[in-house]
């Protein structure tokens, strides 16, 4: 694995944990050149359903969109990002269960609304508030007054 630092070729392994569930590996490397550290996951690849956005394009599934949209919604709240990475381990594994080539952007949004509401309950509204793209006030307060109960 070569350094993302001083792009030298030869890292060690300095140690390594599987997840909870088992799903990936993370290792902690050290360059033999710079002796920074870093952090690498190895996961299977599979086959994530199509994304078909609203306007009827197809696009490939990518972690680090929903990462980035997590990232977003949790901003200076305290989530941990093992929360976050099994959040996400369970919307990738609900995708995959599905079985389906595609599935539609609203689905994954939903997927995505459902762990944040587990998560925190101001992520959860903020992401709500971009994700349905209010119109009003009235429907922002309904939101806000359904998961204040």
């Amino acid at each position: 694995m070569k350094c993302p630092f001083c792009s030298h070729p030869d890292t060690q392994v300095v140690e390594t944990r599987e997840s909870e569930g088992g799903e990936y590996v993370r290792r902690r490397r050290r360059c033999s050149a710079c002796d920074k550290r870093f952090t690498t996951y190895e996961r299977p690849e599979v086959n994530f359903p199509a994304i078909v956005k609203k306007d009827g394009r197809r696009v490939e599934y990518r972690r680090e969109k929903l990462e980035g949209s997590f990232r977003i919604a949790l901003r200076k709240r305290p989530v941990g990002t093992e929360q976050v990475d099994a959040a996400i381990e369970r919307i990738e594994e609900r995708l995959l269960q599905l079985g389906e080539r595609e599935i539609l952007s609203n689905r994954l949004g939903e997927m995505a609304m459902h762990e944040l509401q587990r998560m925190d309950k101001v992520a959860y509204v903020r992401y709500a508030s971009v994700y349905r793209s209010f119109e009003h006030i009235d429907e922002f307060k309904a939101l806000v007054d359904k998961v204040a109960e």
